[in-house]
């Protein structure tokens, strides 16, 4: 049997059927009977009374494509760039039966297109399923190759061993970055000409409890780029400010909208984002895990002064330290919320006036900038845009009314 390929996979899906109210509450009332009977307690016991699904709980994972799209918040958006683009929406409680037809099944139907190569660079891996499509890559004689972070390899939770016991039988090498700060890339290329990025570590708790972004985009360029600084890794053994700045195309055109990659630590990446954030005219939008870069939080400081809207979701973990910006953004009257979903708000994104966006693995922390191993993507497309948008806009509404935790 043939693999499909990325271009037929990349189509969007059906539409979902549109319900009424009534076949809605039916609906629901069916699922709360099925896990009561299932699980009982929403804690996985035996015993109990049911537990209310909230309607945040039959969000299905999202969907956005840079073909035409059938998601309503892009209805008539013509697409400038050829990419995937997937969000998590993790559901409240979770459920074990939740944990299926996430953005770790899109990451083994990405990996099984692969002909020739395929490189991970991953900071964080417990996904059996994932693990398995790149042994049976290598069975296939795809040539795979893998760069983590020493911290993952030597932990001893059951399902992370597990899962690297699958890859070490498959015989895929692996480098490790043993030294203190982390290898934080989360990043897949595949037949040098396709590349899988974006906020999203490959574990069960990043793709069913967290907020994440993971998106895919069809370019040989950016390949290249993210081929080069995985070598730099991988066969060089250099990590962090070690390695050699740049790549072969740090500024490059994706199906016609202009972008930038840049990787940490040796690309000074904070100061590829000022630029762009000192441009804004309208508005700064932002969901942040981290957010603790001063000269970041001046800049936005500063264009929320000069009357741009500012809006930000910061992940509330580390919210009220002194480090965080959070107290001087909401000092300075910035409309900025703390998370308000149960678990974590994992997204590192900003979207500049409706039109840019920056996104990937970097924290918006001087960790991030000048000691881990990330990559950056900056990309002026208004369908993508407004689809990051639609997930703020979502976050910002949890943030505003907290879901019951």
């Amino acid at each position: 049997m043939s693999r499909p390929s990325r271009r037929s996979s990349s189509r969007a899906p059906k539409p979902p059927t549109q319900w009424t109210w009534g076949s809605a509450v039916i609906f629901l009332l069916i699922l709360a009977a099925w896990a009561f009977f299932t699980y009982g307690g929403d804690d996985g016991s035996t015993t109990g009374a049911p537990t209310a699904v909230p309607e945040q709980a039959q969000q299905q994972p999202t969907f956005r494509s840079g073909r035409p799209s059938t998601v309503p918040t892009t209805a008539g958006v013509a697409p400038a760039s050829n990419w995937q683009l997937f969000f998590t929406t993790p559901r409240y409680p979770d459920l074990p039966a939740y944990h299926n037809g996430g953005l770790d099944e899109r990451l083994v139907a990405f990996i099984n297109t692969a002909d020739t190569t395929v490189d991970i660079a991953i900071y964080d891996f417990d996904l059996e399923n994932v693990a398995q499509a790149l042994a049976d890559a290598k069975a296939r004689g795809v040539r795979v190759r893998m760069v983590t972070d020493t911290d993952t390899v030597t932990n001893d939770d059951e399902a992370i061993q597990a899962t690297f016991a699958i890859v070490k039988k498959a015989r895929i090498p692996i480098v490790e970055d043993d030294r203190g700060p982390i290898m934080h890339n989360k990043f897949v290329v595949v037949d040098n000409e396709a590349v899988l990025t974006g906020s999203w570590n490959f574990t069960d708790g990043d793709t069913y409890r967290l907020n994440n972004h993971a998106i895919i985009l069809e370019s040989a360029e950016l390949a290249t780029n993210y081929t080069t600084e995985f070598e730099k890794m991988f066969v060089a053994r250099t990590f962090g400010p070690n390695k050699t700045p740049g790549v072969p195309h740090p500024r490059l055109t994706l199906n016609g909208a202009p972008a930038e990659n840049y990787f940490a630590a040796e690309d000074d990446v904070a100061d590829k984002i000022l630029p762009h954030l000192q441009a804004a005219k309208r508005s700064i939008d932002f969901m942040a895990f981290s957010f603790t870069s001063d000269e970041i939080g001046a800049a936005v400081r500063e264009r929320g002064a000069a009357g741009v809207t500012v809006r930000g979701v910061f992940e509330t973990t580390g919210s009220q330290t002194q480090y965080s910006e959070f107290k001087p953004m909401q000092a300075a009257g910035l409309e900025v919320y703390t998370d308000g979903s149960p678990y974590v708000m994992h997204h590192k994104v900003f979207i500049i006036d409706g039109e840019t966006v920056i996104f990937g693995s970097y924290n918006f922390s001087d960790n991030a900038d000048t000691q881990n191993d990330e990559n950056l993507l900056i990309i002026r497309d208004e369908n993508l845009a407004q689809q990051f948008t639609a997930e703020f806009e979502r976050m910002r509404n949890i943030a505003r009314n907290p879901l019951k935790k």
